[in-house]
């Protein structure tokens, strides 16, 4: 089975990409699902019904999120209705939305999607990863036939840190937030594929998506503005991977940028 996972959708211009692209990227590399991270899919920031739907007829099965997934209030009946959009699992229980969903793939199989959001360098207040995965895969057992996971983080190393914690358990995992892909994409020793950032879907010329002047501005005066999101020519980045379907382990991993 062949998983495509695509890197933050920054923007208008990240939406224009993946809905001119996305379809016939599943379809060159054969993909049986499609999953992608839509927390910046608004030109605001977050994620809206918009650009969620949009994505959804562009090819996507699954939207995941992460620190921006409830900017946007008008956004959460759509979160709770919608069975394959996610926000990381670890957020409080009261917040709306969900962590995780079962997809029912090709042939049956039952693909267990978890979102969870690191606290390194973003909000240690939430709960930790890593228990709160621990404990969903616990009660979850026997209900599905295997797992991947988005994991929306900062720091690499608490990426491969939970990918080493979850080798064997996860099918594949892979890492999003920074917007910056990672040539580090591998098979990990008990059979889980692991990037450690699929990178983002925007302007390539950019600073992670937003126009450069704003971004050098704030460095220079420390004057902090609005960021723009950038013009210019788009790039679709992320990763596909491979699963066998008798041993649930990952059988390769390669890194797309399109």
């Amino acid at each position: 089975m062949k998983i495509l996972a695509i890197g933050d959708i920054y923007g208008t211009q990240g939406l224009a990409c993946a809905e001119q692209r996305l379809r016939r990227l599943r379809d060159a590399e054969g993909a049986d699902m499609v999953i992608v991270n839509a927390e910046n899919v608004s030109p605001a920031n977050g994620t809206d019904v918009r650009g969620a739907q949009a994505l959804f007829d562009a090819g996507a099965d699954v939207l995941t999120g992460g620190n921006h997934s409830l900017r946007h209030q008008s956004f959460f009946s759509y979160m709770e209705d919608q069975p394959y959009v996610l926000r990381p699992l670890n957020f409080p229980d009261a917040a709306p939305g969900k962590g995780y969903c079962i997809f029912h793939a090709r042939g049956g199989l039952r693909v267990l999607v978890l979102n969870a959001q690191g606290q390194i360098f973003l909000d240690s207040s939430i709960d930790n990863p890593f228990s709160a995965t621990e404990r969903l895969l616990a009660r979850l057992e026997g209900k599905y036939d295997f797992a991947v996971c988005d994991f929306h983080a900062e720091a690499t190393s608490e990426k491969a840190a939970f990918a080493a914690c979850f080798d064997g358990r996860l099918s594949a995992l892979w890492g999003t937030h920074t917007h910056v892909q990672t040539a580090d994409e591998r098979v990990l020793p008990r059979g889980c594929g692991f990037i450690s950032d699929l990178g983002m879907s925007g302007v390539e010329n950019s600073i992670i998506g937003t126009r450069a002047e704003q971004v050098i501005k704030y460095y220079r005066t420390h004057v902090r503005s609005r960021y723009e999101a950038a013009e210019g020519d788009t790039v679709l980045c992320g990763a596909l991977f491979e699963i066998d379907e008798q041993s649930r382990k990952c059988l390769r991993v390669k890194r797309i940028r399109y």
